[in-house]
């Protein structure tokens, strides 16, 4: 096991013994306000702690096992496990957002958790106990008299704000207490204990969140949706099956009890006796005692609602027995008439009984039926009194009410959601939790490094710095993500290195380029007798002129950094021509004939053609274009009276309206053996002079701005003018 996973699960281990604190104080506090009957209940000290402590998840986690630990001593502790949940949540909150650290946001703090747990835990009260859990508050608005409809619950429940936020207020104290006399980096320790890589910073979280923000689905929003949705399903079914499961064998008891009450009832009746029952009723003998055992039977049998004996016949129903209700139809308010028929009352056949009609004429057992009405909800059971041969005299029938089980399923559901509700809610911070720390972070730290490097291009020294950034990172998830972040760092390596490789074979093969450049140069320099330095210092010049182009920002769109370096490369071959000019003619002394200025001005072309040959042998775009233009058109005019080609304005290229200046500037500044030297002020006239005539304006106009280089370039070459 490496360093770093020792570490963590140390990290781990410490971060349970906080949740253990955390619970152990919650219970023995929530026991002891218990226990006292206080209108506090301090069960959220260690949820407070623990959340601000180590994050949202572990303070749920807290939450919820204490409600359940104190189910053990108050059976309605389960229900606000939510509450609980709901601290954990914006504590966590005000502390990503550093808000604990000023005493306004600490008050706004209790009185949100105060109120949002007054307000819940009130609700959560008054549905599903019916009142103040506390006999101290229900004592206190006993003796208001303030009532129990609208009016008692808002009194109620103001009440419970100002006590939760006290209580709330107290908590936070003793827990910002505590926290004070921790050790700053232990909190920073357990603060950072959840990461699976190295905690990221302000900056980082910036731009993570620059990153992805423009992503159409977020990989974290849709993680946290897809567990909300399953936790919420979950939910649902578990409530729904629990509720259906225990209604339907709740129901089942009753209809096995209304067939047995039935059963039993059909077996005290005389069938021989019936007819006479239902002429002559209670004056009839045996009848009496035959009702009293009806009556045992129905008090026996639990949730029986209705016991009777009937004689059915295809179109009626006549009553033998039926039971007077006053004390079992009053307990549901049912119907208002509680006095049974009198025996011998004949009633239509019910629609429900119709399809079993034949069966009932028969003599045969019919299964229970179901009957839900606008007054009562019930399951009736038949049994047959059967006489000596075996014939039905009339059926004893049993209705078992369910009335009371649909309340209870209600009840029971709410209940069953409040005690899974903060359950789940701490199933899906968990989910989350793990998604973000295991997943969605590293993916998205990877993601900004690997824009960090397509954005770095080929800078060897910000690559450098990426590289080392993106390996202090260190991704620790012991899964197919730290393996993705591993490859990345050995591929960001290795192309750091190979664009290293490839720089520095860039660089000499440059450097053996600018060597050929200027030994081409120098063998048609060397031809000519008064040249002297004439190529390295119009290559100075051209430069001067390319930089004040971009510093001004001329030409923008053309000057691009290859532009510049590719033209100041090639500068030293644009008069590469003149090794075609004859030695009278490049040498001559005086002024040349016209045929001889002809002959002179062929150098462009024959540069031109030159530079296209050695073009043509590389291939590819290289700097050589730019020598090409150079060579052919830098003594094209701006005005189009220049040659070869009469070119004008910006249709001449770029490039040979740079060297254009400084080749003529060079010409005024250097002895010939036609003429001597102009000084620097004539030179830079008749320059001044050529703006928008022969030059390019632009390029003048930065030349003439850079006048202190161009002056140190004539010195370092020895031929100051002053």
């Amino acid at each position: 096991m490496d360093i770093f996973s020792k570490r963590r699960n140390r990290h781990k281990l410490i971060i349970l013994q906080v949740i253990i604190v955390g619970i152990l104080i919650n219970v023995l506090l929530s026991f002891l306000s218990y226990k006292l009957d206080l209108p506090v209940y301090w069960d959220t000290i260690g949820t407070i702690g623990v959340a601000a402590l180590t994050g949202v998840f572990p303070g749920m986690f807290v939450a919820v096992v204490t409600n359940i630990i104190c189910t053990l001593f108050n059976g309605y502790a389960a229900y606000f496990g939510i509450v609980n949940v709901l601290v954990a949540v914006i504590t966590a909150w005000f502390v990503k957002r550093g808000l604990f650290t000023k005493v306004k946001s600490s008050i706004l703090y209790v009185v949100a958790i105060g109120a949002g747990s007054g307000i819940l835990s009130g609700i959560i009260q008054w549905l599903i106990i019916g009142g103040p859990q506390n006999d101290s508050i229900r004592a206190i608005l006993e003796a208001s008299d303030i009532g129990t409809g609208v009016v008692g619950f808002l009194a109620f429940s103001l009440l419970n704000i100002l006590l939760n936020i006290f209580d709330k207020g107290i908590c936070f104290g003793i827990m910002a207490i505590l926290m004070r006399f921790m050790p700053e980096g232990a909190k920073i320790k357990l603060r950072n204990s959840s990461w699976m890589q190295r905690p990221l910073t302000e900056k980082e979280e910036e731009d993570i969140y620059k990153w992805s923000k423009n992503t159409p689905h977020s990989a974290k929003k849709r993680m946290a949706l897809v567990v909300t949705v399953i936790a919420i399903a979950a939910t649902i079914v578990t409530t729904y099956t629990a509720v259906n499961q225990y209604f339907e064998a709740a129901k089942e008891e009753k209809t096995e009890i209304a067939q047995n009450a039935a059963k039993f009832a059909a077996s005290v009746v005389d069938p021989n006796k019936v007819n006479e029952y239902i002429r002559d009723g209670e004056n009839s003998p045996g009848y009496k005692e035959t009702e009293d055992m009806l009556y045992k039977i129905r008090k026996n049998a639990s949730g029986v609602y209705y016991l009777y004996i009937v004689k059915v016949d295809r179109d009626k129903v006549t009553f033998v027995f039926d039971l007077d209700a006053d004390d079992v139809r009053k307990s549901y308010a049912l119907v208002d008439d509680t006095k049974g028929e009198e025996p011998g009352t004949e009633v239509p056949v019910d629609e429900e009984f119709e399809e079993y009609m034949d069966d009932l004429m028969a003599g045969k057992e019919i299964p229970p039926i179901e009957n839900k009405g606008a007054w009562n909800w019930l399951v009736t059971a038949y049994y047959p009194v059967l006489d000596n041969s075996g014939n039905v005299v009339c059926y004893a029938g049993a209705d078992a009410s369910l009335d009371y089980l649909e309340s209870y399923m209600d009840s029971f559901g709410r209940k069953l959601i409040l005690i899974l509700s903060g359950i789940i809610a701490t199933i899906v911070a968990y989910g989350i939790w793990i998604s973000n720390y295991y997943t969605v972070y590293p993916i998205e730290s990877i993601g900004v490094y690997i824009r960090r490097i397509t954005e770095v291009g080929d800078n060897q020294e910000e690559l450098d710095e990426v590289v080392r950034q993106i390996r202090k990172v260190d991704i620790r998830t012991s899964d197919e993500v730290e393996r993705l972040y591993k490859d990345l760092c050995d591929m960001a390596l290795n192309q750091t290195e190979k664009i290293r490789s490839i720089r520095r074979l860039s660089e000499d093969t440059m450097q053996m380029q600018d060597g050929l450049i200027i030994t081409m140069a120098d063998l048609v320099e060397n031809r000519d007798s008064d040249t002297g330095a004439h190529i390295q210092k119009t290559a100075a010049y051209v430069k001067i002129i390319v930089e004040g182009l971009q510093r001004k920002g001329y030409y923008a769109e053309k000057i691009t950094p290859k532009f510049a370096s590719d033209v100041v490369r090639s500068a030293p071959l644009h008069d590469v021509g003149k090794i075609n000019i004859p030695d009278n003619v490049l040498n001559k002394p005086g002024k040349l004939t016209d045929e001889e200025f002809e002959i002179m001005k062929s150098h462009t072309t024959a540069g031109m053609h030159i530079m296209e040959k050695a073009i043509s042998t590389v291939g590819g775009e290289n700097y050589l274009k730019e020598a090409r233009n150079m060579a052919a058109y830098h003594h094209e005019r701006w005005d189009g009276k220049g040659y070869p080609e009469g070119l004008h304005g910006e249709v001449i290229p770029l490039s040979a309206r740079i060297m254009a200046v400084a080749d003529v500037f060079d010409a005024l500044t250097s002895p010939r053996v036609y003429k001597p030297a102009f000084p620097i002020e004539k030179a830079l006239s008749i320059i001044e002079e050529g703006k928008g005539v022969q030059f390019d304006p632009k390029c003048v106009e930065v030349f003439m701005e850079s006048l202190p280089e161009v002056k140190e370039i004539l010195k370092k070459y020895k031929k100051e003018v002053e």
